[in-house]
């Protein structure tokens, strides 16, 4: 509540800590600066020291002066021997001979020369320009061997010591203290909820540093060349080679989207609005991709229909064909990302209120009427959104392209050569850029489309019963496609597992039990690695993700929807950028962590940040404000009410969660391939390394090992989650 006393109080509160503020920053920077002359003074006594006293190796010296001093100069005086007080000049150039000589008439420039005849430096508190630099006089005497007689004197024009990074790191540390005190203090007397006003501001500092800040940062350096700005970067990136991969990603993106929609509803429908048997094993089996390295499926592939493949090669013997390209790709990603289709799908096929269906049925419509027109007509926001997401994470998607692309161009592919193969993270942050067009435009046409139509069935207490629509024919010929599915995808992981135990697909198929002692071996570290990097962000992102669903759900507050868009960015952005983006913030000060487990840690945080987010959104939304109402009122205070009541209501889309965030960091690929380093090492980068090496076995077993860590993971929270049942409908014919 704003009062005139209230705000006289803050602002005294902030001049007294500006002040203190001030005094603190001007102290450090005091010291820092005393400290580095001191330093300067020592390193040019002792460069003084070194120059000789023969006279024909003067030039010498004088030529080694700008490598000792960069950007600096320095002239040597030397006394006549009938006039000591004159003397003769010699300098690193002309131009510096003319400013010594202009700048020798002054009163400084005779202190100088007094204190070096009576053998005594002099640090010259008068500053010049050289060369556009700003620059001090050092005067050093130089004597002989005995130090007792005087040689010459050396005058250096030495840039200011005061190292400007950490100066700037200094003010940066100076102002962000007084915002963040100012922020405090200012949401602690005028903010009727502290609580959540502290989670809006920690919200806002991590969206800033970590999503902002980095996106920006690779904005920035697209448009900077050889240090200037440039539109060079953008014309080549509209040049038509990188127009063509943009439009092998298009295509790519659309063929997937569209199959792994048609196969995602296909589950969705059999598992949900169908009396078929065995529903939890096919459940499971859709999942299966989702929980699997992205490399699995695309190995799988090679080792099957590849140029050296059992099937291509071994039982048909093909020469012509070949699996690379589109055709593969398509068939790969579909395989890897229908199960975001099928998770999408099956909440809504589940939800649909059967009123409409039963009433089309009694009015006696055809089951085929009732699902070309209230079915999938009500099912529409769903498949669009099914739709969205698989054609964005297929525009996003790296590991596939780059090892089964062959001749077939993508973008994401191109801005990681552009990166590691020219080392241009300008370009390769340009067209990671590049790539947010068609999935903004997708994802704007979509919105669009779902706003203007109404899809509301709900409008009091749901049916709990569904209605099976589908004959008995056309229920056998979809079970039966599904089960042919589930075949081939387990086929496909049949086929990693049996890759552990051949020494040389496709040249020797004897059995062995190598490959698992030397891939586990020599990927121990990368193991532990990421073990511990997916446990450590696992925690981290599933607290956070609850803490913002709470927040953006049952708060208000200003600028709430800025930054829900801003915390869900990173669901959009393509996983190359993102890697790009952290490398060219964190590569520098203040926050130099680029090469550490800590900006890995980060980035698979921001990353699936949204994932988690969401589904505390979803999970809220369910939950009756009513009973944190009665909380508040029995005096608990916000922190009591989400610890106490929030979070175990929240339990389920917590787990999940923090599951997700597992399992993608475990199998992470598209950033974390820009961010590892020797310490920190990824298992599917590792996986990687050996396919292009074409050592599937060592592959096969690395993938094998994975597979099992997350499968791990999901019977783990299978076990902390139990399905209740609380949400299930009857399935009536």
């Amino acid at each position: 509540m704003f009062t005139k006393n209230k705000l006289l109080k803050f602002l005294l509160v902030l001049a007294v800590f500006a002040v203190i503020d001030f005094w603190i920053f001007t102290t450090l920077r005091s010291s820092v600066r005393a400290s580095a002359a001191a330093n300067r003074s020592t390193s040019l006594v002792l460069l003084a020291k070194s120059a000789p006293e023969n006279r024909d190796l003067l030039s010498d010296w004088l030529d080694s002066i700008p490598a000792s001093i960069p950007d600096g100069a320095a002239v040597y005086l030397m006394p006549m021997e009938d006039d000591p007080e004159a003397y003769d000049a010699f300098a690193t150039a002309d131009g510096v001979l003319d400013l010594w000589n202009e700048l020798s008439p002054t009163e400084d420039a005779k202190k100088g020369l007094e204190s070096a005849y009576y053998f005594e430096n002099y640090a010259s508190p008068v500053k010049t320009e050289l060369g556009g630099h700003t620059v001090s006089l050092f005067y050093a005497p130089i004597m002989d061997e005995t130090e007792s007689e005087l040689l010459g004197i050396a005058v250096f024009f030495a840039p200011d010591v005061a190292n400007a990074s950490i100066e700037r790191l200094l003010s940066l540390f100076a102002i962000g203290a007084f915002t963040l005190f100012a922020a405090l203090t200012g949401i602690s007397r005028f903010s009727r909820d502290s609580t959540v006003g502290f989670s809006v501001l920690v919200l806002t500092g991590l969206a800033l540093v970590f999503i902002i800040f980095p996106l920006t940062e690779a904005l920035r350096l697209s448009f900077i060349s050889k240090g200037r700005f440039s539109l060079s970067i953008w014309a080549n990136s509209f040049s038509g080679s990188h127009l063509q991969a943009l439009w092998g990603s298009i295509r790519l993106g659309l063929w997937t989207a569209t199959t792994s929609t048609l196969v995602g509803f296909l589950f969705a429908f059999v598992i949900h609005r169908t009396s078929t048997g065995g529903k939890r094993f096919l459940s499971a089996i859709a999942q299966l991709p989702v929980i699997s390295p992205p490399f699995s499926l695309t190995l799988s592939i090679i080792l099957l229909a590849g140029n050296n493949g059992l099937i291509t090669r071994q039982l048909f013997g093909l020469q012509n064909f070949s699996i690379y390209g589109l055709g593969g790709l398509v068939l790969v990603q579909t395989i890897g990302m229908f199960p975001i289709a099928y998770l999408t799908l099956a909440g809504i096929l589940q939800g649909l209120d059967s009123t409409l269906e039963e009433a089309s049925l009694d009015l006696n419509a055809s089951r085929w009427s009732v699902f070309r027109t209230v079915t999938l007509p009500l099912a529409v926001p769903g498949i669009l959104s099914a739709w969205l997401l698989v054609f964005t994470n297929s525009l996003a998607d790296f590991a596939n392209p780059l090892l089964l692309a062959g001749n077939y161009r993508v973008l994401s592919v191109e801005a990681y050569i552009q990166v590691t193969g020219r080392n241009d993270l300008g370009g390769g942050a340009a067209l990671s850029l590049l790539l947010l067009l068609p999935s903004l435009t997708a994802f704007f046409i979509q919105r669009n489309w779902v706003s203007k139509r109404s899809f509301v069935t709900v409008t009091g207490k749901p049916n709990a019963r569904l209605v099976e629509i589908a004959s008995p024919g056309v229920r056998a010929a979809l079970t039966t496609t599904i089960w042919f599915i589930v075949a081939f995808i387990l086929s496909l992981y049949g086929t990693i597992v049996a890759g552990c135990f051949v020494k040389n697909w496709g040249i020797d198929y004897s059995f062995t039990l190598s490959n698992i002692g030397e891939a586990l071996s020599r990927g121990a570290d990368a193991i532990r690695a990421t073990l511990t990097l997916a446990a450590l962000a696992t925690p981290v992102a599933g607290l956070i993700a609850m803490a913002a669903a709470m927040i953006f759900v049952r708060k208000t507050f200003v600028g709430k929807r800025a930054l829900e868009a801003v915390m869900m960015t990173p669901f959009a952005v393509p996983g190359t950028l993102l890697g790009i983006a952290y490398i060219l913030a964190f590569n520098k000060a203040p926050l130099l962590l680029v090469g550490t487990g800590t900006i890995i840690v980060i980035n698979y945080v921001i990353r699936e940040l949204p994932v988690g987010i969401e589904a505390g959104v979803a999970s809220l939304r369910q939950i009756d404000p009513s009973i944190e109402e009665a909380a508040r009122d029995l005096g608990a205070d916000e922190g009591m009410v989400f610890r106490s009541i929030v979070l175990p209501l929240l339990r389920p889309a917590f787990i999940s969660s923090m599951s997700y965030t597992f399992v993608r960091s475990m199998t992470a690929v598209s950033a974390v391939i820009f961010l590892i380093s020797a310490r920190w090492y990824h298992m599917t980068v590792l996986i990687y390394n050996f396919s292009e090496n074409l050592r599937f076995g060592l592959a096969s077993v690395l993938a094998t090992t994975l597979i099992i860590i997350v499968m791990g993971a999901f019977g783990l929270m299978r076990l902390l989650v139990r399905d209740t049942g609380a949400f299930d409908k009857t399935l009536t014919r």
